[in-house]
C-alpha cells in the first residue's frame, strides 16, 4: 500500500521520504516485520516539528535523487546527511503519512529542498511502486488469468547489503563452556568413512529418543553441524567471554535415537542403543566423529536500522570471524566484547578507533621523551547479532585495516 506524497505547508508539515504504510497486504502473516523502536520514534517525532538544521546535510548532498535497484537505505542515508545512521531524522518529517519508515523503493525520486536554514526531503509526486503519473483514460478489456508470485518477495531498498549478514546469522554461535559438550554428537558415519560431507549418511547420539520411524513428510528436524568451541578472550582483562563454535555445514533427522534388544554371541537379549540417523545436506567443511548438532533456529526476519547507541560505550574488538584471521577489512565480521548484559543491541552503529603510535619526541635537542599519538577514527561497524557478553559487528566503512584489541566508542 502506497502512501500518497503531502502537499509542502509551514516548517512542521514535513513531507515523507518514503511512502509504504504497509506491509505485502496479500499476505501480512508472511510479510517481514519491520519494528519502529522507541527512540527512533522519539526522534522522528522531534525533527517533525523542528526539521533537520542544514548543517547535518552533507556537504554534496544532491538536489535530487533517483532510488535504483542494488542501493541501500544505509547508502541513500549518507548521500544527504554527514551520518547515514541518523535517517530516523529523515523519516520524521511526515510521521502522520510514514507508517513504516525502513521502506523505500527503486523508481521513487527524492527531492531536498532547503527553508530558513532547514532542510527536508519530499517523494516527487507519481514515482515508485504504484504510482503510476498520469491516470489512463483509455478502456482496457481485461479477462482473468493465473499469476504466480512469490508472497514473500519484497522489492523494497534494503538497509545494507543483507548478503553480508545472512550467512552470519546460522553460521557462528556464541555457547557457554559446557553447552557445546552437552550437544548431541556424530558418532559413526557409513561404510566406515572418516571424513563426511555433504550427501552422506551419518548417526548421531543425544538427539530426542523416540521408536525407529522414519521422518514424517513436513517436518522440520534439521540441525547445524558445529566443531571447536574455541575461548573469545577479553583483550584487556583475558577473561573468558564466551565460546565460538565452528560451523560446518547443515543435517536433517532422518530417524530418532532408540534401543533394541539385541542377542549376545551367548544366545542373551541385551539392551542396545540405536543412534539417530543423520543426512547431511549441506558443507562448509567436512565433518568427523565427535561433530557436535545444534537445532537449526527459526528463520527470522529481521529490521537492520543502524542507529547510535543511547548509552556511553568503550569496547574492543575480541576476534575477527574466520580460521586464524587477526586482520580485518571492510565488509567483515568482528567480535566485540560488549553484549545485551551491556545494552547492546542489533543496529548499534560504533566508531572504530585506530590505536595512536608510540614515537619518541626528539624535536627538542637533548631531550627524548616517548609520546603516544592520540587514537584516531578509523571506520564504523554495525551490531547485527549481539550475545550476552559479545556481539557480531559488520564492518560498514573503513579507511585502515581493523586489528583484534582496536578501541570501539560511540560514533559521535
Amino acid at each position: 500500500m502506497m502512501a500518497s506524497p503531502r502537499t509542502l505547508g509551514a516548517l512542521n508539515s514535513w513531507t515523507a521520504l518514503t511512502a509504504v504504510a504497509c506491509a505485502l497486504a496479500a499476505a501480512p502473516a508472511l510479510a517481514q516485520n519491520f519494528p519502529i523502536t522507541p527512540a527512533q520514534k522519539s526522534t522522528a517525532e522531534q525533527v517533525a516539528q523542528a526539521g533537520v538544521p542544514l548543517s547535518e546535510l552533507a556537504a554534496d548532498a544532491p538536489e535530487e535523487y533517483t532510488v535504483k535497484r542494488g542501493d541501500t537505505l544505509w547508502a541513500i542515508s549518507g548521500l544527504f546527511l554527514k551520518s547515514p545512521w541518523r535517517w530516523p531524522e529523515l523519516w520524521g518529517m511526515n510521521m502522520q503519512e510514514v507508517r513504516n519508515p525502513h521502506r523505500i523503493y527503486p523508481g521513487q525520486q527524492l527531492v531536498l529542498e532547503r527553508l530558513d536554514g532547514r532542510a527536508l526531503l519530499r517523494l516527487r509526486a507519481g514515482t515508485g511502486p504504484g504510482q503510476a503519473g498520469e491516470v489512463p483514460t483509455d478502456t482496457i478489456r481485461v479477462s482473468p488469468r493465473t499469476r504466480i508470485q512469490p508472497l514473500a518477495a519484497d522489492s523494497a531498498v534494503p538497509a545494507l547489503q543483507t548478503h553480508l549478514i545472512e550467512p552470519f546469522l546460522a553460521e557462528p554461535v556464541i555457547v557457554d563452556e559446557g553447552a557445546l559438550l552437552r550437544a548431541p554428537r556424530i558418532v559413526a558415519a557409513s561404510e566406515n568413512r572418516v571424513l563426511i560431507t555433504r550427501g552422506d549418511r551419518a548417526y548421531a547420539r543425544g538427539l530426542a529418543t523416540s521408536p525407529l520411524q522414519q521422518r514424517v513428510a513436513g517436518r522440520e528436524d534439521d540441525y547445524r553441524v558445529f566443531r571447536n568451541a574455541r575461548p573469545l578472550k577479553d583483550p584487556i582483562t583475558n577473561a573468558v567471554l564466551g565460546y565460538e563454535a565452528l560451523y560446518l555445514g547443515k543435517a536433517a533427522l532422518i530417524r530418532g535415537e532408540a534401543t533394541e534388544m539385541v542377542k549376545t554371541t551367548s544366545g542373551k537379549e541385551e539392551s542396545m542403543i540405536v543412534p539417530a540417523t543423520i543426512d547431511i545436506v549441506s558443507a562448509k567443511e567436512e565433518m568427523q566423529v565427535g561433530d557436535r548438532l545444534l537445532p537449526e533456529p527459526p528463520r527470522e526476519f529481521l529490521s537492520y536500522v543502524p542507529h547510535a547507541p543511547g548509552m556511553a560505550v568503550t569496547g574492543s574488538i575480541v576476534s575477527v570471524y574466520g580460521n586464524a584471521v587477526a586482520i580485518a577489512g571492510q565488509s567483515q565480521v568482528v567480535v566485540i566484547n560488549k553484549g545485551t548484559a551491556d545494552g547492546m543491541e542489533m543496529g548499534h552503529v560504533l566508531a572504530i578507533l585506530k590505536e595512536g603510535e608510540r614515537r619518541t619526541d626528539r624535536s627538542q635537542p637533548g631531550e627524548h621523551t616517548n609520546i603516544k599519538l592520540p587514537n584516531e577514527r578509523n571506520g564504523l561497524l554495525m551490531v547485527f547479532r549481539p550475545f550476552e557478553k559479545l556481539s557480531y559487528a559488520l564492518i560498514l566503512e573503513i579507511n585502515d585495516t581493523v586489528k583484534i584489541g582496536d578501541t570501539v566508542v560511540n560514533p559521535r
